[in-house]
């Protein structure tokens, strides 16, 4: 599925669409960030509350395809000016991280 494709899936808000049309091949729900640095695989959506700017840094070390801020979580103005810098694809869904990564699950390959 593409970042566009999980933001309608999710009723997601987006915050930052850096790239609507990047492929999104996995899933990674966490919120400890040096976990999510080891083990987020590349092109994944990550499922977070986390919203400052720390994590754009590790969406752009692991490449996450998207990360989706859940619980209508808002980014703090420097993570979303930050993902914009960086073509980090960020999008809020009110969901809970579970009830969003299960949503997800069934849409990829």
């Amino acid at each position: 599925m593409t970042v566009s494709q999980l933001a309608d899936i999710l009723d997601a808000k987006i915050a930052v669409l850096a790239d609507g049309e990047r492929e999104v091949t996995a899933g990674y729900c966490g919120d400890f960030l040096s976990n999510v640095m080891g083990k987020a695989p590349a092109d994944s959506a990550w499922f977070t509350v986390m919203s400052n700017v720390n994590v754009c840094a590790v969406a752009t070390l692991t490449d996450c395809a998207a990360v989706v801020l859940c619980e209508s979580t808002e980014p703090d103005a420097a993570l979303t000016e930050r993902a914009g810098q960086n073509d980090v694809n960020l999008l809020i869904t009110s969901l809970p991280v579970f009830e969003a990564a299960v949503k997800v699950a069934g849409h990829l390959g």
